[in-house]
């Protein structure tokens, strides 16, 4: 029978203990390299490169400029309540840029203008969704 002077549990540790050392060593190693070197320097060179660009100024005196159409003013939307020529009232919506400019469109149409006002645009809650179902419950 042979005679063993280290136990298998010492010689567990042993390994393990030197697994770790070497795994620390490298640890180390790799942080100063990493985080105590320095970049080597390198020479700015300052590079500026013109822009060949050419702005063609003759295109405001073509033809095709001078027939551009300026946009339309946007119109806003006006509800009113008028009455017409028999008495009877009427309520609805007009577009027009202004309100006096609704209230001339409007009278010329033979409406007398009761109240008019501008509708806003967009909605006092714009995350809520445009569709909703509505459970009706019943009582008990």
């Amino acid at each position: 029978m042979a005679v063993v002077f280290i136990s298998p549990k010492q010689r567990q540790k042993n390994f393990l203990m030197a697994i770790a050392g070497g795994l620390l060593l490298f640890l180390v190693f790799a942080f100063v390299g990493i985080f105590f070197t320095e970049p080597n320097p390198t020479q700015e060179t300052l590079v500026f490169n013109k822009a060949k660009v050419d702005i063609n100024m003759s295109v405001f005196n073509s033809e095709r400029f001078k027939n551009l159409v300026p946009f339309t003013q946007m119109e806003n939307q006006y509800s009113y309540v008028a009455t017409n020529a028999d008495g009877k009232q009427e309520s609805g919506s007009i577009s027009a840029s202004s309100e006096p400019m609704a209230i001339t469109k409007l009278q010329s149409a033979g409406l007398k203008v009761v109240k008019i006002e501008k509708i806003e645009i967009g909605r006092e809650n714009p995350f809520a969704p445009y569709y909703q179902q509505t459970l009706m419950q019943t009582p008990k």
